[in-house]
């Protein structure tokens, strides 16, 4: 089977400089990769090519079937990002922002509430302005639209940030339900005690390019047991 995630000599620059220097790197559906490196490693590069938000200049790059270097735009509706902006509208309400996500990707609406209730949106939480919430509130919001719209690749980018122990959980059990349902999941993330324990798959990144792969077996710790519980996955379902 083709893989989900197809780089090959993948090149892109930011603002001539090369930050991919020659990617190679296969991601399938249903594994969930990590992407582990320093700072400037080009991890969050790579998450942004596979978004279609950056250009691969040559080499060859393809998503879902998708050639990215031919149209970059082409899987846009099909894959999601969490990265380090929210890329919420902060003169709407919560639910206005999850609803806009949804009718954008053309998904349901009809997931819209019960992401809101997983993610402790509801209320007169659902009601407020974007611009009047916290950063660990606005990146709830955030994970709502991207659980609601349930897009076939899962592109997250220090995903744990700013979220407390309880919905860290959540989230963890937001990913292992997305890689059960064959979803495919490419994560960067500093925080190795929490990544990599959801990953099967640990990519490692230096200078623009991947310099190593280790396939590993996915462990359940008794936090993300805890999420189960909490009925995530039955949230897309």
């Amino acid at each position: 089977m083709e893989p989900v995630i197809r780089f090959r000599s993948a090149v892109a620059l930011a603002g001539g400089f090369p930050v991919l220097a020659g990617v190679d790197l296969d991601v399938a559906g249903g594994d969930v990769a990590l992407l582990r490196g320093s700072n400037g490693a080009g991890k969050t590069s790579i998450l942004r090519a596979a978004a279609g938000i950056l250009r691969v200049v040559s080499g060859e790059a393809a998503v879902l079937g998708a050639d990215l270097v031919c149209d970059q735009r082409a899987v846009r509706r099909r894959v999601g990002l969490l990265g380090h902006s929210s890329g919420l509208y902060d003169d709407l309400s919560v639910t206005d922002n999850v609803r806009f996500s949804l009718r954008a990707a053309g998904a349901p609406a009809g997931r819209t509430g019960q992401a809101l209730e997983v993610l402790g949106l509801l209320g007169r939480l659902a009601d407020a302005p974007v611009r009047s919430l916290s950063a660990g509130q606005r990146r709830r919001v955030a994970l709502a639209a991207l659980v609601a719209r349930d897009p076939e690749v899962w592109l997250l980018d220090e995903p744990h940030a700013g979220l407390d122990a309880e919905y860290r959980d959540v989230l963890d059990g937001f990913i292992r339900a997305a890689a059960s349902r064959g979803r495919t999941v490419l994560v960067a993330s500093h925080e190795a005690e929490r990544a990599e324990p959801l990953a099967n798959r640990i990519v490692t990144v230096a200078g623009g390019v991947v310099v190593g792969v280790e396939l590993v077996a996915a462990q359940q710790t008794p936090g993300q047991q805890t999420a189960a519980s909490l009925g995530v996955a039955t949230v897309v379902a």
